[in-house]
């Protein structure tokens, strides 16, 4: 690789030269031969790879053996890439590894793993540092590095390169450059795919932001914008989901305010939304790997940078408490139409975090079955949409995928936690034991079939 693929080969006595006059490609978009590499193999990566796939050659990495043994046989459990495209990107020659040298031929690498928090709450960057060594391992002279995982600026320059460069002994800018172009997956949504949306890119020198931009254009129906440096790209990201956390925690506090004054919260807004400019954005549990996580990393990085992010800080706290007060306002719900708590019956709607998905990150119900828990064992958890093994070995809770004649009248209070659409035609009244109660979170059940919302 290196001057082969079309960058200017430089001797050590040019490392003196400006770096946008160092790193130039020699080559147009159209007359380079690509090979890219995909790391993380999850919501972001596989969608991410499958597109490349139909243009480029393509190698997806991921640590997860199962994940890609899975993948190698064209299922994708998550849905987020389906296994339609899966199946045609690995007809078209896509690779699914868990072996890292199975990378050294690509020229593009794209990082797309998990940026999570720890049990304080702190970013957990091993993921991100780990892929980065991994890189440094595989990566020649001309090679091009973009990130994909959402991280607070800077990251990218002042933790992810020096991995880079410290185990492949070259130096950004004048070996590699890198870039970051954020994702925008919002699992479950079939119409903003990566395929429609708008990307952000962004380059470590003018020339390599070019060159990621043409890349990502050339496979996009929407186009991207290209951000000025690659720390308003990282800012860029953060601040999408730490604003709808924060208009989220907004609509919480207003409903626990509404709850206490006996006002339905749904009515509220419904006619609140009838003036123009009004922002129908609805309360609700807030999980995923998203908007329940980003925050952190630039509330941390804020108090690095000496600055106090109340408001951020505060809309976490509200968001984090809900699954506790969604239990304790139908424990309320329970005592006031005289249902005994105390070993009853209790059956949660839905266990993925978000409507018809079967993503379980950080789900807020899990918070909600702990807290009946301590009052009752006789809790039923139903959700078609989810792996009911993978979230038994991850919340140690059972999780049924189907519904059975022995449901009738059981139930002495329902909570609709999560909107799928099969809940929405169910005949809840049918479940309930006698008096029994039904609490929705969503707002989404037609008249009659509730006795409380959000």
């Amino acid at each position: 690789m290196g001057g082969e693929i079309g960058y200017l080969t430089l001797h050590q006595s040019t490392f003196s030269l400006p770096l946008q006059v160092i790193y130039q490609p020699a080559f147009h978009l159209d007359s380079k031969n690509y090979k890219i590499g995909i790391i993380g193999l999850g919501y972001v990566g596989l969608p991410l790879a499958c597109l490349f796939a139909i243009k480029y050659d393509v190698v997806g990495f991921d640590v997860n053996r199962d994940r890609v043994e899975q993948l190698a046989k064209g299922i994708d459990r998550t849905g987020e890439a389906g296994n339609t495209a899966l199946r045609n990107a690995l007809e078209r020659g896509m690779r699914c590894t868990t072996s890292v040298d199975d990378l050294r031929d690509c020229n593009v690498y794209v990082v797309a793993v998990p940026t999570p928090i720890d049990g304080n709450r702190q970013p957990d960057l091993a993921p991100l540092i780990a892929a980065s060594r991994s890189i440094g391992h595989v990566i020649s002279r001309g090679d091009l590095v973009v990130y994909e995982s959402t991280v607070y600026p800077g990251v990218t320059e002042e933790i992810c390169v020096p991995e880079i460069e410290r185990v492949s002994g070259f130096r950004l800018n004048v070996d590699f450059c890198v870039g970051y172009s954020p994702e925008r997956i919002n699992p479950g949504d079939k119409v903003h795919r990566v395929e429609n949306i708008c990307k952000i890119t962004s380059g470590s020198t003018p020339a390599a932001a070019d060159e990621i931009d043409a890349i990502y254009n050339s496979v996009l129906r929407n186009g991207t914008h290209k951000a000025p440096s690659i720390k308003v790209a990282e800012a860029a990201k953060i601040i999408e989901n730490t604003q709808r956390d924060v208009n989220i925690a907004l609509m919480n506090e207003l409903a626990k305010i509404f709850n206490a004054m006996g006002i339905d919260t749904c009515d509220v807004l419904e006619a609140a939304k009838t003036k123009w400019n009004f922002i129908d954005i609805r309360p609700g549990l807030v999980g995923g790997h998203c908007i329940s996580v980003d925050p952190y990393y630039l509330i941390q990085r804020a108090k690095l940078s000496g600055v106090l992010p109340r408001v951020m800080t505060e809309a976490r706290r509200i968001n984090d408490s809900m699954g506790d007060y969604v239990a304790n306002q139908a424990i309320r719900l329970m005592n006031l139409h005289d249902v005994r708590v105390k070993d009853a019956s209790v059956l949660l709607l839905g266990f993925a975090f978000k409507e018809n998905c079967p993503d379980t990150r950080n789900t807020k119900v899990a918070d909600i079955y702990h807290t009946f828990s301590q009052y009752t064992r006789h809790i039923t958890v139903y959700d078609p949409w989810v792996d009911a093994e993978a979230i038994k070995a991850a919340f140690g809770i059972d999780v049924a995928t189907s519904t059975g004649e022995a449901w009738q009248g059981r139930f002495d209070c329902i909570v609709l936690c999560t909107a799928h659409d099969v809940f929405k035609t169910m005949d809840l009244r049918s479940l309930l034991a006698k008096g029994g109660v039904v609490y929705d979170v969503k707002g989404v059940l037609p008249g009659g079939m509730y006795d409380k919302r959000l």
